[in-house]
């Protein structure tokens, strides 16, 4: 059986995702850095909860252990982000965004999945067909941002879409790095969670839509690439 973690899983697209690779038939751990609300999220799913803060290097570290004590991991999935608006949720622009805004994005973001990569990436190693799924966003090309006219060209914020184009420069280093792992960048869409103050204009179950594809990847499977739900995007 397949064996998945998810970060940032106890509402949103990552408990949307959990809810689908669970009926595809994976054990699936909910990644969550509020042990009641993860509790309850798992219960309500019959999912397995293991308390997991991406900003700790110490919760990251017993979240890996406890998984490995269970029997290991198969596939991973770095849902796990913020994008730190300010008051009425507005966006923060560049005449606004300070340093220690970028840090606290980056921090959960970035830092965020290499943390997790890190601790994980020997469990995932051990896997006859390891998977990770970092869920990136359409703001993180530089080719859509640049393109005037489009709503990507329209975002103002600096913070968001600059830790996301990291995390696809990530994707594409531990892709190279490791080729026996399929390991790839997913654009869910414009979804209304709590991250963008359900602004959104779709549902949570079209945005996991993509996250669920290529967490089911099999070794044969892309890697190093960033994909929404139509196929390839610019980087």
């Amino acid at each position: 059986m397949t064996t998945t973690l998810i970060t940032g899983a106890n509402k949103g697209l990552g408990f949307e995702t959990a809810r689908r690779l669970l009926a595809a038939g994976h054990t699936v751990y909910l990644g969550c850095r509020d042990a009641e609300r993860g509790r309850r999220a798992a219960e309500e799913l019959g999912a397995r909860m293991v308390l997991l803060d991406v900003t700790d290097d110490a919760s990251v570290a017993a979240a890996a252990r406890a998984v490995e004590a269970d029997g290991g991991l198969d596939v991973l999935v770095n849902n796990a982000g913020i994008e730190a608006r300010g008051d009425g949720n507005a966006v923060v622009g560049p005449a606004e965004v300070t340093g220690e805004l970028m840090r606290r994005v980056f921090d959960t973001n970035v830092f965020g999945p290499v943390r997790v990569l890190h601790a994980f990436l020997p469990l995932l190693l051990r896997s006859p067909a390891p998977v990770v799924v970092n869920v990136s966003s359409g703001l993180a090309s530089l080719t859509r941002v640049s393109e005037p006219g489009t709503p990507t060209h329209a975002y103002p914020g600096v913070a968001y879409p600059a830790s996301k184009t990291a995390v696809n420069m990530i994707t594409v280093q531990y892709a190279k790095a490791f080729p026996t792992l399929r390991i790839n960048a997913v654009e869910p869409g414009f979804t209304a969670t709590d991250l963008n103050g359900n602004t959104g204009v779709q549902s949570v179950a079209q945005g996991a839509e993509i996250i669920v594809r290529m967490a089911q990847l099999g070794p044969d499977g892309p890697t190093g690439g960033y994909f929404d739900i139509h196929g390839r995007l610019p980087w």
